[in-house]
């Protein structure tokens, strides 16, 4: 079971540094549950710096494809295993929404981090209209064929519609996603859209859900410990 905090463009360096060394505190000695946080590129060698003789592990929102070059803007897998980060996440639907990402450069971004040692949290899933045209299935085939499996892949079902909204998918609708993913790639699935310490239990109790990529709520040290705690369970 994996619980992973997106935090986006949220905290900076200083409160990034103080937010783990609370999670440290609040999670010490937690069992059944790896966690992870995920906060932006100027916040991570705080996390590291904060979470380093624990369990927590700290993890980029986004990777470059290339080893180096002239991609301004752009951080390579190989400067975040200089940190000392453990994994990144790909394919946000933010980054698809607002930065031209595409499954090919997805499924690149993904390949760049898992050969240099990385693990990734690939995000997949459908809009509103693609779900109400009953597009889902063929939406996620589509995402997932730019990604192969991997012992350091996981899967991120994200509905779009679920995403800061509020919204949140049913543990069934969210489970039957879950599975036909799980039927074309044998790797951990995590559900993400409005996770929250009052759905959290029902969701991650679903037989074919790995854990949760948590996005607000992983803002709050209460609601992000409450939601690993449920996932420990």
């Amino acid at each position: 079971m994996l619980i992973a905090g997106n935090w986006k463009m949220h905290k900076t360096a200083t409160e990034t540094g103080e937010f783990c060394r609370e999670l440290r505190d609040a999670l010490g000695g937690h069992e059944g549950v790896d966690v992870a946080v995920c906060p932006p590129f100027a916040g991570l060698a705080a996390a590291v710096q904060a979470l380093a003789d624990t369990e927590i592990a700290v993890a980029a929102q986004n990777v470059h494809w290339e080893p180096e070059g002239a991609y301004t803007g752009e951080i390579s897998a190989a400067m975040l295993v200089d940190l000392g980060v453990y994994g990144t996440i790909v394919g946000h639907s933010e980054r698809r929404q607002y930065f031209g990402e595409t499954d090919e450069t997805v499924g690149r971004r993904a390949a760049a981090a898992l050969d240099a040692g990385l693990w990734v949290i690939a995000c997949i899933g459908e809009t509103e209209e693609e779900r109400e045209r009953g597009e889902t299935e063929d939406v996620l085939r589509r995402q997932l064929v730019a990604l192969e499996s991997h012992d350091d892949l996981v899967i991120a079902y994200e509905p779009v519609w679920a995403i800061g909204t509020g919204k949140t998918a049913t543990p069934e609708t969210a489970q039957e996603a879950h599975a036909f993913i799980k039927a074309l790639l044998d790797v951990p699935v995590l559900y993400g859209g409005s996770v929250k310490p009052e759905n959290a239990a029902e969701l991650l109790s679903q037989p074919d859900i790995d854990g949760a990529l948590v996005g607000g709520a992983s803002l709050e040290i209460d609601s992000f410990v409450a939601i690993c705690q449920a996932g420990a369970h």
